[in-house]
Formats: C-alpha cells, sequence, structure tokens
C-alpha cells in the first residue's frame, strides 16, 4: 500500500464528515485507517490546527552539509590524534624516556 501524504485541510475536512457520519464510514469514503484517524483527532483535541500541521525534516540544504563537514572534520582529527599517539609511542620505546616532548 502506497503512503498518502494528506494536507491540513483534508485532515480536518476528514475529521469533521467522521464527527458527522461515523468514524467507520469516513475511513472507507477517504481511504484512510482508522489509527491514522484517530491519531488526527487526538492531536487536534489537544494541539489545535497546528497539531495536525505536516512537519517534515526542517533543516535546511546548508545546516546538513555544515554537520556532513563537521562530521569528516572530527573524522580526520580523530585519526590525527592516533597517529600523533603511535609516534609518541615509538618516540618513547627509540630513546627511552617517558616524556617524548623533553627530547
Amino acid at each position: 500500500m502506497k503512503y498518502k501524504k494528506w494536507t491540513l485541510t483534508q485532515k480536518l475536512e476528514i475529521i469533521t464528515a467522521s464527527e458527522d457520519m461515523g468514524i467507520v464510514e469516513a475511513c472507507r469514503k477517504y481511504g484512510v485507517s482508522t489509527g491514522s484517524l484517530y491519531s488526527w483527532k487526538k492531536k487536534f483535541e489537544h494541539k489545535g490546527e497546528a497539531g495536525l500541521k505536516v512537519t517534515y525534516d526542517t533543516k535546511s540544504k546548508e545546516l546538513k552539509e555544515a554537520e556532513e563537514e563537521n562530521r569528516i572534520l572530527r573524522k580526520l582529527l580523530s585519526n590525527k590524534e592516533i597517529e600523533l599517539e603511535v609516534q609518541r609511542e615509538l618516540l618513547k620505546k627509540k630513546f627511552g624516556t617517558s616524556d617524548p616532548r623533553k627530547i
């Protein structure tokens, strides 16, 4: 079954129709599951129309790109830190000192 996106006005229309003709009949007429309709009614009762508004991913393209760049830079930094730690350990073994910065 294909997922359908309902607009705010469609949801309000279906809710009012369900109050007039009943839940089951409204669901059959509009092709909505009873679970969706009950969920919409609950949201509408608690938050009004704001509860029924369609909420998609609100992150902008620039923010997503910045987060991806941040993830890549963190990975590079952690790799560099590991590399430096390995070099410190090798210097300890080579010169027999506990603190390679004293060299």
